[in-house]
């Protein structure tokens, strides 16, 4: 046979109905303060006071309810302020003749009548106003998780999006170098596939597992991997240079961040021409904020602002938007170029996650 707990027994109900015994106590001790003070504590009396006090403490603690019932039914203006005017009026009333009932008026009946009546009027204010400002604040703060949530779930499925983009694109662009490898060199064509096989490890292991960072040294060996592929077919033309600092191999970076700054220079400073060219693969620790800056620079024409912004291609743009996704403003690509100038881009990230 199976049993419901009540929500009586929850702990919070309990430590809600124990605050409220507790007022109770310390009311009736105030209420008994002269025959303690001159040492006639009557037990007895105590208890009374207590018992007398659970009908109108009862009917505050009702309050707490009640307003979860106003935001369940979603009770607002004019129709809650009411209730809660007759409320606060029938607890006043009651209280009151319990009062008028436990002890006798004094000689001036009408404004003894009035101040006690005004001050449960009061207190039924501020316990309803404090129920109602604790209730407000815990909607607002799970307002404010549910939508700190959603933008957690809204920049994890979009950091997806971009990286299921940047898979697919760097596939095609690297099997287009290897077929066009395969019509003028067959065997370096063979040399490349195996190459690229190692690069298509990387990739799928990562994608596999759900990896998004990786160390920079394992980024780098992907970036070397594309390279010496590049270098199959480019022959000469491409000159590469490495000052790496090695004590920062093992921070982490996300996956396939540097190899499409790459690939964007192989593709605008080397392809177009038959000149040898100059590729610079750089790491470094900021002195004055110690983040990491990668840098891939090329001898290229480079380009205008203008017409970097308005290019369609996607690479840079997709590692741009990564960043901001992933590190929420505290990494970020700045591209330096201009026409006859190069092309540098530089990532700066945090060291730690």
């Amino acid at each position: 046979m199976t049993t419901t707990k009540s929500s009586l027994l929850s702990p919070m109900w309990r430590l809600y109905i124990a605050a409220w015994l507790g007022y109770m106590l310390v009311v009736a001790l105030v209420n008994q303060a002269d025959t303690l003070v001159a040492g006639q504590f009557n037990p007895h009396l105590l208890w009374r006071s207590f018992i007398s006090l659970a009908p109108s403490a009862g009917m505050l603690a009702l309050l707490w309810p009640l307003s979860g019932w106003f935001d369940r039914r979603a009770v607002t203006g004019a129709r809650r302020f009411a209730i809660h005017v007759v409320a606060a009026l029938a607890f006043a009333t009651y209280a009151h003749t319990v009062l008028i009932v436990t002890q006798k008026p004094p000689s001036h009946p009408l404004s003894w009548h009035i101040w006690p009546f005004l001050y449960n009027v009061m207190s039924y204010a501020v316990v309803a106003g404090v129920f109602h400002v604790v209730r407000a604040n815990a909607a607002a703060q799970r307002q404010a998780l549910a939508a700190q949530q959603a933008q957690t779930l809204l920049v994890a499925a979009e950091l997806g999006a971009l990286r299921s983009k940047l898979n697919p694109h760097f596939l095609f662009n690297t099997l287009h170098s290897i077929i066009a490898l395969t019509q003028r060199n067959p065997q370096a064509a063979e040399t490349a596939l195996f190459q690229f096989s190692n690069m298509l490890r990387y990739v799928l292991d990562t994608e596999r597992a759900g990896i998004d960072r990786v160390t920079l040294d394992a980024e780098f060996d992907f970036v070397r991997d594309y390279l010496e592929l590049e270098s199959l077919r480019l022959g000469a033309r491409l000159q590469v240079e490495w000052d790496l600092d090695p004590t920062l191999g093992d921070c982490l970076v996300p996956a396939l961040t540097l190899q499409p700054l790459v690939e964007n220079s192989i593709k605008h400073a080397f392809n177009p021409f038959t000149r040898t060219g100059l590729l610079r693969i750089e790491s470094r620790r900021e002195p004055d904020t110690g983040l990491l800056r990668v840098t891939v620079r090329d001898d290229g024409p480079g380009a205008a602002p203008a017409t970097i912004a308005a290019s369609p291609g996607l690479g840079i743009r997709t590692i741009g938007r990564r960043l901001d996704l992933d590190y929420a403003g505290r990494a970020a690509l700045r591209i330096d170029s201009r026409p006859g100038a190069g092309f540098a881009a530089c990532v700066t990230l945090p060291t730690t996650p």
